[in-house]
C-alpha cells in the first residue's frame, strides 16, 4: 500500500507538480520514429509514444523522446501488457492539433513527456500494484456498448470510407507480415488480420506499425475478441469493399471484460466447434486448372507448418477413411444458411441461441458433409472435408440419389475409392482444432491415371 500512496493518480496530475510519479499499465505503444534535429543540422531525433492507464476511467499518453541509443532502448525495454512506473516526465498541456490528430483519444487534459535527461521509465515490481493494474489491460478505453458490428460497415459501405469508428469482433485468421520497400527506399511491413461476428463471417482489418504487429501474432483465431477504438474505415477499390486500419490512434481491447464481448465469444467459440468458419472457406475460390503444384503429404503438412497462409496443391494419394456406408444422417447434413449451425431435417427454426434468425422461419442447405483420410508412403492427412457441390462431383451422384441406394450400393461406391490411389485437388488451411495445426479442404477429387501417377511421384521421390 504505501508503494501506491508514493504515486500520483493519472486524474490528479497537473502542470505544476514537481517530480511527479506515475504509473500504469501499457495498454497502447507506438514504433519509433526518427525527425531531423533542427537544432542540430545532420543529425536525427527519435520519439516514440505509448499509453498508460491506472484506474477504470483514467489514461494519457506520453511521448519519449532522444538520440537513437536511448529511445531505442527504451521501447524494447517493454511492452503492450506491461505495468511501469515513469519518474519525473514533464507534464505538459495536449496540443490541440497534434494529440487529436496521431495520438489516442485520451480523458486526461494533458500528456507526459519524458526525456533522458530528466525522467526515468522502469517496470514495475511491487505486485500489489501489479495486481491492482494488471485487470485495467481488458477494459475498452471507449463505452463497451458504442460500436460498429461488422454488419452495419459492410452496409453503410462508402458512406464510412474516411470516418474513425470502434468495432467490437472476433478473430478469424491472422496472416504474415508483408515485407516491402516505399518508393524512397525505406522499409515497412503489413499484416491482416480477418474478423468476423454474427453478422459478418470475414472482414479484414489491416496493421502498418511493427507494434501493433507484434500484438496480432499473439492472438488466438476463433478464441480472441478485441474492441478495436478508433480504427478508420475505408473502401478498399482493389477488393470492392470496406476494410480497417489500425492506426497511431487505435488502441485495441483484447479480449474485453464486457457484457458485449462475453456474447461475441460465446458465439466465436459455437461458430467454431460447429464447423461453421471451415464451411465459409470456400474450397472452390480459384479454377481447378490452375492448381499445378503437386505435394507428398508430409510437403503439405511442412509447408502449412512453416507458413500459416492458405494454399492449393495436388496430392497423388490413397483414400484411406470414406465412411460412405454409415448412416446417412452423417453423411448428409442440414445447415442454417445463417449460422452454419447444424440442424435437423424438419426443423422450422435454427436451434443455436445465438443465430441472428431464431426467430424467424429457417432457412437452411442440405448437403454432403464428410471428413475423409487421405495417406501416401509419407504420412496420413486427417479429417480433410469433402462437401456440397465437390462431394457430388467425386462420387457422381447428388444427395437425393444416394439415399436411395441401398447398403451394398453405398458400400460398392465407398470401395471404389477407398485404399485407390486418386489425384485429389486440396486447399490447405490452418487450423486451431486439429493435433497437426492444419486442415485441408478437397477441391476435386477423382481416381488417379497410373502413368500420370508414376510420372510425378519418380519426380518427388528424386527430390
Amino acid at each position: 500500500m504505501a508503494a501506491y500512496q508514493s504515486f500520483i493518480a493519472i486524474s490528479e496530475l497537473h502542470p505544476n507538480f514537481s517530480h511527479p510519479k506515475v504509473t500504469g499499465i501499457i495498454i497502447w505503444k507506438t514504433d519509433v520514429k526518427s525527425f531531423p534535429d533542427r537544432k542540430n543540422v545532420g543529425a536525427d531525433r527519435f520519439t516514440f509514444g505509448f499509453t498508460i492507464k491506472d484506474s477504470p476511467d483514467f489514461f494519457i499518453n506520453v511521448a519519449a523522446w532522444g538520440n537513437d541509443g536511448y529511445i531505442n532502448g527504451l521501447s524494447n525495454s517493454f511492452s503492450i501488457g506491461d505495468c511501469v512506473i515513469v519518474e519525473n516526465p514533464l507534464v505538459a498541456n495536449k496540443d490541440p492539433e497534434k494529440d487529436e490528430r496521431f495520438y489516442p483519444t485520451t480523458p486526461s487534459l494533458y500528456r507526459l513527456l519524458v526525456t533522458e535527461a530528466h525522467s526515468q521509465v522502469s517496470l514495475c515490481a511491487d505486485m500489489d500494484t501489479i495486481d491492482r493494474l494488471l485487470p485495467l489491460i481488458h477494459l475498452p478505453v471507449k463505452d463497451s456498448r458504442d460500436f460498429y458490428s461488422l454488419g452495419d460497415i459492410v452496409a453503410n459501405g462508402q458512406q464510412l470510407d474516411g470516418t474513425v469508428v470502434n468495432i467490437l469482433a472476433a478473430v478469424k485468421s491472422t496472416g504474415e507480415p508483408k515485407l516491402f520497400t516505399t518508393s524512397d527506399g525505406r522499409k515497412g511491413q503489413r499484416l491482416e488480420v480477418k474478423l468476423f461476428d454474427d453478422s459478418v463471417s470475414s472482414f479484414p482489418v489491416v496493421c502498418w506499425d511493427r507494434e501493433a504487429i507484434q500484438l496480432a501474432q499473439t492472438w488466438i483465431p476463433k478464441e480472441t475478441v478485441l474492441f478495436i477504438a478508433d480504427a478508420k474505415i475505408s473502401f478498399d477499390s482493389f477488393r470492392s469493399g470496406m476494410t480497417a486500419t489500425v492506426n497511431s490512434k487505435t488502441i485495441i481491447t483484447v479480449n474485453p471484460d464486457t457484457r458485449e464481448a462475453s456474447l461475441l465469444f460465446s458465439f466465436a467459440k459455437q461458430m467454431s466447434e460447429s464447423g461453421a468458419l471451415d464451411q465459409d472457406e470456400k474450397p472452390e475460390d480459384v479454377p481447378v486448372d490452375s492448381i499445378v503444384d503437386v505435394y507428398t503429404v508430409s510437403q503439405l503438412k511442412q509447408k502449412a507448418n512453416e507458413s500459416p497462409e492458405a494454399f492449393f496443391g495436388i496430392t497423388y494419394s490413397f483414400m484411406s477413411k470414406l465412411d460412405l456406408d454409415t448412416s446417412v444422417s452423417k453423411v448428409i447434413k442440414t445447415r442454417c444458411s445463417r449460422c452454419k449451425f447444424q440442424v435437423t431435417d424438419d426443423a422450422q427454426s435454427c436451434t443455436s441461441l445465438l443465430c441472428t434468425g431464431t426467430d424467424q422461419v429457417l432457412s437452411a442447405t442440405t448437403g454432403f458433409d464428410l471428413l475423409v483420410d487421405f495417406t501416401d508412403h509419407t504420412g496420413t492427412l486427417h479429417a480433410c472435408t469433402l462437401r456440397g457441390p465437390v462431394a457430388e462431383k467425386t462420387l457422381g451422384c447428388t444427395t437425393k440419389e444416394f439415399t436411395s441406394l441401398t447398403d451394398d450400393e453405398r458400400t460398392a461406391k465407398k470401395w471404389k475409392f477407398l485404399l485407390e490411389r486418386c489425384k485429389i485437388y486440396v486447399k490447405i488451411l490452418p487450423s486451431t482444432k486439429t493435433r497437426s495445426g492444419i486442415r485441408g479442404a478437397v477441391v476435386a477429387c477423382s481416381l488417379a491415371d497410373p502413368g500420370e501417377v508414376k510420372q510425378h511421384m519418380s519426380a518427388l521421390l528424386s527430390l
